[in-house]
């Protein structure tokens, strides 16, 4: 993750959480009353946004607060072990707990998804990606949280990437007519990748020569037939309606590519605590 984007969003989730100041802490303790804390894992889970998340939160809201994490992101954690340790003013220490752990445990809950997801198709060639369907404000990290879960990452934003969908093809009249107009306007460097629902949609894309389809809610045996029409001349994208239960079963038709937006849309958050040691 780029540092100066996650200090930005860092700070903008303190302020919109402590708002003026935290008046229950500041009524109960002294600004040199010194804590150790850590955050405890209540369940098994994977760990992500440790040491380059969480732990910023409190190094941002004091620069002098210790941390250390005993374990590395994309760790299998197991109940009850302690993931991160942490040392301050006791005032600063509950200024960035609700949110470094809102943090933490949003980003193990996408970690785990994926890491069951590929574990589902781990010996087979293909790659599982993220989506857009993330939580506004958070993609940095819930995409990071993908790739600590043993996931990769698709497009960033729509400037990464170009890929005509079925709202793009409607509104330019066919996919023939969206490509000649891409083919006029973008740059060399830049993939073209087409959304197709159809087998026929698939062969007029392969008649424009574009370099990647994304196969959208088709049923496997399409699938298979769309591979072998493409004969290993384009890259092979299948997204739609992906699952724990159907994945292996889609890898298994060849695509080279699942994007699945359930890894950041679903995901349930882990449980996570921080207790203060006395």
């Amino acid at each position: 993750m780029e540092p100066l984007l996650l200090r930005q969003s860092i700070k903008s989730f303190l302020l919109e959480d402590i708002g003026s100041g935290d008046i229950t802490s500041a009524a109960l303790f002294h600004r040199d009353q010194m804590a150790r804390a850590v955050f405890v894992a209540k369940e098994p889970l994977v760990a992500a946004g440790l040491a380059d998340v969480a732990a910023q939160v409190f190094v941002t809201v004091n620069p002098q607060i210790k941390w250390h994490a005993p374990v590395v992101d994309g760790q299998q954690v197991m109940a009850d072990e302690i993931i991160l340790e942490i040392e301050g003013p006791v005032l600063d220490l509950l200024k960035a707990e609700r949110v470094a752990l809102n943090l933490a445990q949003r980003l193990a809950g996408i970690a785990g998804l994926t890491a069951r997801f590929v574990h589902q198709v781990a010996d087979l060639p293909v790659r599982l990606v993220d989506t857009r369907k993330t939580t506004p404000g958070l993609r940095i990290f819930e995409k990071y949280a993908v790739r600590a879960g043993g996931g990769h990452n698709h497009r960033f934003s729509l400037s990464d990437g170009i890929l005509i969908k079925d709202n793009h093809i409607a509104a330019a009249g066919s996919i023939e007519q969206a490509v000649a107009k891409i083919r006029e306007a973008a740059p060399h460097t830049i993939r073209i990748e087409v959304e197709a629902e159809t087998i026929a949609q698939v062969e007029e894309c392969l008649a424009c020569r574009v370099d990647a389809i994304l196969l959208d809610n088709m049923e496997c045996r399409a699938m298979r037939k769309a591979v072998g029409m493409a004969g290993g001349r384009v890259i092979i994208e299948a997204s739609g309606g992906v699952n724990l239960t159907n994945v292996r079963d889609i890898a298994e038709t060849g695509v080279d590519i699942i994007s699945i937006g359930a890894l950041t849309h679903s995901a349930t958050a882990a449980d996570i605590s921080m207790r203060f040691l006395a």
